[in-house]
């Protein structure tokens, strides 16, 4: 069973979200909070599988909590799922940077976001390859380095093997583990392995900061 916690300072949105993942098979929603220095409370408490976070909220907002929650090692199993709008997207790499796992839009159907919280807890980074594109080409600042300029070598990809480097390429274009796996020509737990490494190495929470390591650190180029 998936615990969930939902924050969001409009009661509108809380019950709204609140009905539709207490209606569905597998999840069971602990709790709410209205903003983001009670969401920090509310975790450390309950300890939910997933939070579903809101963004824009008074006293501390999302962004804020979520690092707060991802740098708690009593809190190394929450997910972070934050619940955004269309004109919030400028957002959306911040929190990715401080430990969220994936988002969704408010204006999703129900069906939409019980798959998200599922996809968050089983591990995965709610990032369609189109929506990482565009994220990471419109919010990442670019390379300063000059085309054709030689890159120094990022001090967390000197830490990676060769095939790690391969594993965390694909991560950083969206693939599953099943998918990484196919590429590869290797097990599923094999590739799962790989990525679990990777995130140790390299200290990220999850797959979706893999993801900003990937472009940030060259290795992936926006658009390629």
């Amino acid at each position: 069973m998936t615990t969930v916690l939902i924050v969001d300072d409009q009661a509108l949105i809380r019950q709204a979200v609140s009905d539709i993942l207490s209606h569905a098979t597998g999840i069971t929603v602990v709790g709410e909070a209205v903003n983001g220095v009670e969401a920090v409370a509310a975790a450390t408490r309950l300890h939910p599988d997933v939070i579903v976070m809101d963004i824009r909220m008074p006293r501390l907002d999302g962004i804020g909590a979520t690092e707060a929650i991802c740098a708690d090692p009593a809190l190394i199993a929450t997910r972070v799922l934050i619940l955004t709008t269309f004109e919030e997207d400028e957002y959306i790499v911040a929190a990715l940077r401080a430990g969220a796992s994936g988002f969704i839009g408010k204006g999703s159907e129900p069906e939409e976001i019980v798959h998200a919280v599922h996809a968050v807890d089983a591990g995965d980074a709610l990032l369609s390859p189109i929506a990482t594109r565009s994220l990471i080409t419109k919010y990442v600042t670019p390379s300063r380095h000059s085309a054709g300029a030689a890159r120094p070598m990022p001090p967390e990809l000197e830490l990676l093997t060769d095939r790690e480097r391969e594993v965390l390429l694909l991560v950083g274009r969206g693939r599953s583990n099943q998918e990484i796996a196919g590429e590869l020509h290797i097990s599923p737990h094999t590739a799962k392995t790989h990525v679990n490494r990777v995130m140790t190495k390299v200290h990220a929470h999850d797959r979706a900061q893999l993801v900003i390591l990937a472009y940030e650190s060259g290795l992936l180029a926006p658009g390629s």
